[in-house]
């Protein structure tokens, strides 16, 4: 039996095992996907147990995204330009890094029908899953990118991959913007609020990273403008990352939907 992991700290919250089980239930593979809580000393063994093939993939999450990079023999060129890392396989006895989340947000704004070419957009947060925002926004032809982190070097640093995006402070929004995504995970909890004023809003398009259900800071403003939680950059970047372990895509049904919903 393959065994498939996703990693990351905090990772009970995780849907992963769910969506991936059903999927290898699905297509009658002989493979269990499983959650794992691990340290940042724990990362090169589980590479290591990668190459050896006791491990078959594994996914990353929150705070490994970057640092998982040093381990590994090689990345694609998205995981490359992003710096950021969502899925690990072998291929010719080496450990590779890839990222879906790029195409996984794409496709999830492409649902939306929201038209962001030439746009503004303000990113709330500049962690593991940040670059890929900025990326995937690049690919779609945005106009310009701002971006905002509790701690402001954080954001800084996004410049040495990105020197064009605008850094704001903390709590500040710019003048103009039409799409604003929040990255953070600020709104997991049920009184998180992003404290920044956004009632004069109208027609933006609000983008909570965040799967589980509409967060607060999409609940306050779903009345005149355009809502979008996370889950199907969720689905669509864990689509891709099963095609890169087993070749084929999986399927998007109806019942898988129903699944995650509850």
């Amino acid at each position: 039996m393959e065994k498939y992991l996703v990693i990351g700290n905090p990772i009970k919250h995780s849907l992963s095992p769910i969506l991936h089980n059903y999927w290898f239930k699905a297509h009658n593979e002989d493979a269990i996907y499983e959650k794992k809580k691990v340290e940042e000393v724990e990362l090169e063994g589980l590479i290591s147990n990668v190459k050896s093939g006791k491990i078959s993939g594994i996914n990353v999450t929150v705070p490994f995204k970057n640092s998982i990079i040093k381990y590994l023999d090689k990345l694609s060129i998205i995981a490359e330009k992003t710096q950021s890392v969502n899925t690990i396989f072998k291929t010719d006895g080496k450990v590779c890094g890839h990222n879906t989340d790029c195409e996984g947000f794409v496709l999830s704004l492409i649902q939306t029908k929201f038209k962001i070419e030439g746009k503004n957009a303000f990113i709330l947060g500049a962690g593991g899953v940040t670059p890929s925002i900025i990326y995937s926004l690049k690919s779609k032809s945005i106009s310009e990118i701002y971006v905002s982190n509790r701690t402001k070097q954080k954001a800084e640093n996004l410049k040495k991959l990105f020197p064009e995006i605008k850094i704001l402070d903390w709590g500040k929004r710019p003048k103009k913007f039409d799409i604003i995504i929040n990255t953070t995970s600020v709104g997991l909890k049920e009184n998180d609020k992003i404290e920044i004023d956004f009632s004069d809003c109208r027609d933006k398009l609000f983008y909570d990273l965040i799967y589980s259900g509409k967060t607060k800071f999409l609940k306050e403003r779903e009345l005149s403008n355009y809502t979008k939680n996370g889950m199907s950059m969720f689905i669509f970047q864990a689509q891709k990352s099963y095609e890169t372990w087993l070749g084929y895509k999986p399927h998007v049904d109806d019942k898988l939907w129903e699944l995650l919903s509850n």
